[in-house]
C-alpha cells in the first residue's frame, strides 16, 4: 500500500513540474514544523527568520512570487509530518518542502521528497543520517556529530581527561553522544560512564545524581531546546554540580538565551560548542540582531538563523536555475553554494548536501546583568564527520 501511495505521489508531482517551471507561477514552500506543543517557540523562531529574510530580500525572485504554506505537526509527530508533505505536493502542488524542527519529522517527510523529487530544505532538525534519506534535501543548520566531535577535541586538548555523557534518548541524541564518546576515546580520554534520558522528560534529579557519584572531570549534555534545558540546569544545581569543578559541556541548546533567563548565575562558568550566537562578534550579524530586534522585539536564536539562512538557500538556487523548480534543478543548484551568514562562512558541501561553517566554543559568563555565552576558541570549516567517515 506504502509503494502504492508513493508511486501515486510521484506521478501526481511529475504532473506539476512543468506549469511550475513558467517563470510568472507562484514558487509554493510547504514550511512544515511543531508550530504548537512543547516546541512551538522553536518553530516560530524558524518562521521569524523566514519572515525577516523575505521583508529584507522581497517575495519575488527569478520572476516567481513566493507563497508559504505553513503546516502544524504539533510534534514530535513523523505521521503527521508525512501526511502534510504529502498534501502539500498533491493537493497544494508545493515546489519546496521545508522547515522540518525536529529529526523524525524530517525523516519522515524525507520520504515525500525522494518519490516527488522536490527540494526539501532543512532549516533545524540535526541527526546526521537525514540528508541521506532523499537526495534532494539539503541542510543548513546543523549536524550533532559536528557539535559532540568538535567538543570533545578541544575538551581534551584542555585537560580533560576523564568524562561522563548524557543525552536524550533519540536519533540526535545518539549522534552527539556517540561522535563526542569516538572523539574524546581516539584523543585519548577515557568515558566513565554514560545515560539516555527520556526525550519528554521533566525530572532529570536521578540521572544528575547518578553521574555526580561517579565524580567525573566533566559532564558531556545534549537535550533538545525548550523546557528542558533549565529543568536540567536546576537539577544540576541542587545536586551540587558546580560547573567550576566538574566541567559541563554542551551542545548549545542547554545554554540558550531562554535557558540562561530561566538558570541565572548557576550556569555561570558552564562551556559548550555551537555554531551560532546572537552575540556572535561580526558585521553581519550584528545587522541580522538589529533587524531581527526590530521586528519581532526579541534576539534570533539559532532557529531562527536557520529559518533566514533556509530562506536564503532557496532564493539563490532559485535565481541560479532562472526560476526553474524542478527537484533537479534546485538540488544541483544548491550543490556547492556559498555565502557569507551572520554566523560566519557557510557552505553546501557538494556531496553530502550538509552545511559546513564554523563551530564556537563558549563559556557563560555574566557581562553587566546579562548572562551571555562568549566566544573564546572555533574551528573553522566543520564538516559533519559521520558523512566524512562514509567517504573515507
Amino acid at each position: 500500500m506504502r509503494k502504492m501511495l508513493l508511486g501515486a505521489i510521484g506521478l501526481t508531482a511529475a504532473l506539476f513540474v512543468a506549469p511550475a517551471a513558467h517563470a510568472q507561477t507562484p514558487l509554493k514552500i510547504g514550511l512544515i514544523s511543531a508550530y504548537s506543543g512543547q516546541f512551538a517557540d522553536t518553530a516560530a523562531q524558524i518562521d521569524n527568520g523566514v519572515k525577516l529574510y523575505i521583508k529584507q530580500h522581497g517575495d519575488v525572485v527569478a520572476g516567481r512570487k513566493i507563497e508559504i504554506l505553513r503546516k502544524d505537526t504539533g510534534g514530535p509527530n513523523p505521521d503527521v509530518a508525512k501526511r502534510l508533505a504529502q498534501e502539500l505536493v498533491v493537493r497544494d502542488s508545493a515546489d519546496i518542502l521545508a522547515g522540518f524542527t525536529l529529526t523524525p519529522e524530517a525523516m519522515a517527510a524525507s520520504d515525500i521528497s525522494a518519490e516527488a523529487k522536490k527540494f526539501m530544505v532543512i532549516m533545524n532538525a540535526a541527526t546526521s543520517i537525514i540528508t541521506t534519506k532523499s537526495n534532494y534535501s539539503a541542510r543548513v543548520s546543523l549536524t550533532l556529530p559536528m557539535i559532540g566531535e568538535t567538543i570533545a577535541k578541544w575538551a581534551y586538548k584542555d585537560g580533560v581527561r576523564k568524562a561522563y555523557t548524557m543525552v536524550a534518548d533519540f536519533g540526535p541524541g545518539h549522534d552527539a553522544e556517540q561522535s563526542f564518546q569516538k572523539a574524546f576515546k581516539e584523543a585519548g580520554g577515557e568515558i566513565v560512564g554514560s545515560v539516555r534520558m527520556p526525550v519528554a522528560n521533566p525530572d532529570f534529579s536521578a540521572f544528575v545524581q547518578r553521574a555526580k557519584d561517579l565524580n567525573p572531570e566533566s559532564i558531556f549534555v545534549f537535550i533538545p531546546g525548550g523546557a528542558q534545558p533549565s529543568a536540567l540546569g536546576k537539577a544540576f544545581a541542587e545536586r551540587g554540580v558546580d560547573p567550576n569543578k566538574i566541567r559541563i559541556l554542551s551542545t548549545g541548546e542547554p545554554v540558550d538565551e531562554t535557558a540562561l533567563k530561566s538558570l541565572g548565575d548557576i550556569a555561570v562558568g558552564r562551556i559548550s560548542a555551537w555554531h551560532y550566537d546572537y552575540n556572535l562578534n561580526n558585521p553581519l550579524n550584528k545587522k541580522f540582531v538589529a533587524a531581527f530586534n526590530a521586528e519581532f522585539k526579541r534576539n534570533p536564536d539559532f532557529f531562527a538563523l536557520g529559518g533566514y539562512d533556509g530562506m536564503h538557500l532557496i532564493y539563490e538556487s532559485l535565481k541560479k536555475t532562472g526560476g526553474k523548480s524542478d527537484g533537479d534543478s534546485l538540488i544541483a543548484a544548491a550543490k556547492g553554494m556559498k555565502w557569507d551568514s551572520p554566523r560566519g562562512p557557510v557552505s553546501i558541501d557538494p556531496e553530502t548536501r550538509d552545511v559546513v561553517n564554523t563551530v564556537y566554543i563558549r563559556r557563560v559568563q555574566k557581562v553587566g546583568n546579562e548572562l551571555v555565552n562568549v566566544e573564546f576558541d572555533k574551528f573553522e570549516n566543520v564538516k559533519d564527520p559521520v558523512k566524512a567517515a562514509m567517504k573515507k
